[in-house]
């Protein structure tokens, strides 16, 4: 049989679409990651942001026109949050949320709708990893925390950890080619709470890796001196810290139910610059958040400036029905754009002043992929390096010079 895997959203989902890939292939069907004519299409839905499950909805509409016979098995977030709404407009389908993507591929024949709670126990794909330059191994599901703009931990479940063994069987089989891997999950820092561990024990199991570890986004609860001499104890760590921030102003943290504040934050960074004074540390910022008054917008500039951070997701407030923040007084479109463009001068003011520390200087970079005349990679701390050449240098860990700044990079020669 011909199946179409399509996916949206996390690198979680991507981990879990290729664990679903990998148990069909070996069941002998045809799998492509494309939107192709197909005999079966199977949707891994997002549901993060109002966007995104609209996104999600619109796929599923797209392979319905493209295939008006073809069965649908639909499975993620979205159809977690709203499986009826997909199930309503088609009955040739299968629709199942965040539990039971490890067991799609004995259920290729069923029909119906079967969304069930996420459950309390972590559901393994076992040893699935991709065969990539930068391989994510995921490590973690579900969240606790239940920010108030956030619908995840409603979708997710509570956070469930998956046990040193089965990660660690899965790190030692990766590909030789594969020169990075980077530990993810929803909330990554919680890794090892409900099954007497924690990501710092995890990590002192790999402190002799030859290949270059990177952690995915961290909340700064995790951030302590213990956690941090256990991770400059690996051999090949990755100095690139992401914290989610969301806001620099305390008023906006509290209405945001992030349950640190912003002295808080900055002494983690501060702790983490005393084991790594040149460390990347990259952060997330919601712009707009309902009720953010101007003076509010002001601390969390004040605030962004005296963090210095390398990079900033920034995203303007999405309302989300079902999370306590949609029944909050919303700022105007326009109000939320501004403030957006302001906080993206920060940005870009900040990426500047980082890499041009390190100008000059000579850096391992991991090559991934081509862009135009240049073949780019990452630095350790997570530069994008852009090298002039003909050659394919897909996978190649090379020590280069960053030259000067180039778009969202360094040039390297």
């Amino acid at each position: 049989m011909k199946i179409s895997i399509l996916t949206l959203g996390c690198k979680v989902n991507s981990y879990e679409s290729f664990g679903i890939v990998k148990q069909l292939k070996e069941k002998g069907h045809t799998v492509t990651t494309d939107l192709e004519k197909s005999d079966l299409y199977i949707l891994n839905t997002c549901a993060v942001t109002s966007e995104a499950e609209r996104k999600s909805k619109q796929l599923f509409s797209k392979i319905r026109k493209m295939d008006e016979n073809s069965k649908i098995i639909v499975c993620g977030c979205s159809s977690q949050n709203s499986g009826k709404s997909y199930f309503e407009k088609d009955k040739n389908v299968y629709i199942i949320g965040t539990k039971g993507k490890t067991n799609i591929v004995n259920s290729l024949e069923e029909q119906g709708l079967l969304v069930e709670d996420a459950g309390n126990t972590y559901e393994d794909f076992n040893e699935v990893s991709e065969v990539l330059t930068r391989s994510y191994i995921k490590i973690q599901d579900g969240c606790d925390n239940f920010c108030s703009y956030c619908i995840i931990p409603y979708l997710r479940g509570r956070s469930r950890s998956r046990s040193i063994e089965s990660v660690l069987n899965e790190i030692n089989g990766l590909d030789e080619k594969v020169k990075e891997y980077v530990l993810t999950g929803i909330n990554l820092s919680k890794y090892g709470k409900d099954i007497d561990e924690s990501l710092s024990s995890l990590l002192i199991l790999l402190r002799d890796d030859e290949r270059r570890i990177r952690l995915g986004s961290l909340e700064v609860n995790v951030i302590t001196d213990e956690f941090l001499k256990v991770v400059s104890g690996l051999k090949n760590f990755c100095p690139h810290f992401h914290l989610s921030l969301q806001s620099g102003c305390n008023d906006v943290l509290k209405k945001m139910n992030r349950r640190y504040t912003t002295d808080e934050f900055l002494e983690k960074v501060k702790l983490i610059r005393k084991y790594f004074p040149l460390a990347a540390i990259t952060t997330d910022i919601i712009t707009g958040f309902p009720e953010e008054t101007e003076e509010n917008h002001e601390e969390t500039i004040k605030f962004l400036k005296r963090a210095e951070f390398f990079d900033m997701h920034i995203f303007p407030y999405s309302v989300r029905t079902g999370t306590v923040a949609a029944k909050m007084k919303q700022i105007e479109p326009q109000i939320k754009k501004r403030r957006e463009r302001e906080l993206y001068e920060i940005k870009k003011d900040g990426i500047k002043k980082y890499i041009t520390k390190f100008l000059g200087q000579e850096h391992e970079i991991l090559f991934e992929q081509r862009q135009g005349d240049y073949f780019t990679g990452h630095t350790k701390n997570y530069i994008k390096v852009y090298y002039k050449t003909n050659g394919d240098l897909n996978g190649k860990l090379l020590k280069l010079r960053l030259s000067e700044i180039y778009k969202d990079g360094s040039l390297a020669i």
